[in-house]
């Protein structure tokens, strides 16, 4: 599905991201793109590195101009955006607009309220889609309709897999893939602490840190197995593997990791 007419407000490194992803799968050209931007650093990044794409600090005109607009700004700076004027004072005109947002915990309803309309997405990316191997959740308000869906799935998959689910489920969402990113660079980091104590140099441990758990994530994405049959697999009896294993069920490394997502989820629910 090809997507014309979009307007990315806000040009940071998740717009960065989901937009070069875009780009680089044919799904978007860069004629098609304006982005609105505060700084001049930020356009020139935009225009250099992706030539023929429009950049421009009138949200207002930019909005008249679109018929899809992403909204990639901070959770607070959305009610300033969607309330938006321009020197004449003619307010941004959101109806008719596919609206698709990327800010953190705000809800569908809030979202839908200030856009005047029921046709809003929310998204929740993760930074792993700035190298192709993104998980994003979404969920869509009753107005968008399934070529709408089709549209946010294309864009999403362009950097990795989308999965659809509730608006209040996102906040599960939130807990899982949107901070997970941060739970897996803390274990990559304590498996090469780990391997340094261990006695190897910090370099080759950190080296196979990242490889292990790339296969590892791999291999439960390749084969369908249940992660606790592959984990099975390499724990024999009396052996290193399960040795270890009993080491972090002792330190309650499961229960750490499940309270950790359901901080995380209460977080983003409080912020809403």
């Amino acid at each position: 599905m090809k997507l014309t007419g979009l307007t990315v407000i806000g040009g940071g490194q998740m717009a960065r991201a989901l937009v070069g992803g875009m780009l680089e799968s044919g799904c978007l050209d860069a004629e098609e793109l304006t982005v609105v931007h505060k700084t001049a650093s930020t356009g020139t990044w935009w225009t250099e590195n992706h030539p023929g794409c429009t950049t421009t600090t009138d949200t207002v005109a930019a909005v008249a101009s679109a018929k899809v607009v992403m909204l990639a700004v901070k959770p607070h700076i959305i009610a300033e955006v969607m309330t938006v004027q321009d020197e004449q004072g003619n307010s941004a005109d959101w109806n008719d607009r596919l609206i698709i947002s990327i800010a953190a915990g705000i809800g569908l309803d809030s979202l839908t309220e200030q856009a005047g309309h029921r046709r809003v997405v929310r998204v929740m990316p993760n930074t792993p889609s700035l190298v192709g191997e993104g998980a994003s959740g979404f969920c869509a308000a009753d107005g968008v309709d399934d070529d709408d869906v089709e549209l946010v799935k294309t864009m999403l998959e362009s950097v990795g897999i989308a999965a659809q689910v509730t608006d209040p489920q996102m906040n599960a969402v939130t807990g899982v893939s949107g901070s997970g990113p941060a739970y897996v660079f803390l274990i990559i980091e304590a498996l090469a602490d780990g391997g340094v104590a261990a006695g190897l140099p910090r370099a080759t441990a950190l080296q196979l840190a990242t490889q292990t758990v790339l296969g590892a994530a791999k291999m439960v994405r390749e084969t369908g197995e249940h992660p606790g049959v592959l984990k099975d697999n390499v724990c024999s009896p009396g052996g290193t593997t399960i040795a270890a294993m009993s080491t972090l069920e002792k330190n309650a490394v499961r229960g750490a990791m499940i309270q950790a997502v359901q901080a995380s989820a209460n977080r983003s629910r409080e912020l809403a």
